[in-house]
């Protein structure tokens, strides 16, 4: 296991936790956004349990590798959905923050392989 792949995947289960924790507590720079986008608000605390999920993953990843792909995977998903909701509520200029959610990620997954 290199540096390299233990600090991108600290840094992407960091950025996933902090995603997570800040949907969860209903933070508005979080929760605002996605009811512009059209997101419902009964789909929040499931979106915030997969990323902590994720964030989760990444960690256990470190241990046991196969664990921290598949969580890697999970999470390029759920922000490349992300992107695609942004996309689709005509929102061109957030479309950079999913993406900054998701690279550590496929970062990470990247050096798994």
């Amino acid at each position: 296991m290199s540096t390299a792949y233990v600090v991108v995947t600290v840094l992407g289960a960091v950025l996933a936790g902090f995603s997570a924790a800040s949907l969860l507590l209903g933070a508005e720079w979080t929760v605002k956004p996605l009811a512009d986008y059209g997101v419902p608000r009964s789909w929040w605390p499931w979106l915030g349990a997969a990323k902590a999920a994720g964030a989760a993953g990444l960690l256990v990843g470190l241990l046991v590798p196969v664990i921290g792909a598949l969580a890697a995977a999970g999470l390029v998903l759920y922000f490349l959905g992300a992107v695609v909701t942004v996309v689709r509520a005509r929102w061109f200029s957030h479309v950079a923050f999913p993406l900054v959610y998701a690279a550590p990620s496929a970062a990470s997954l990247v050096l798994w392989f």
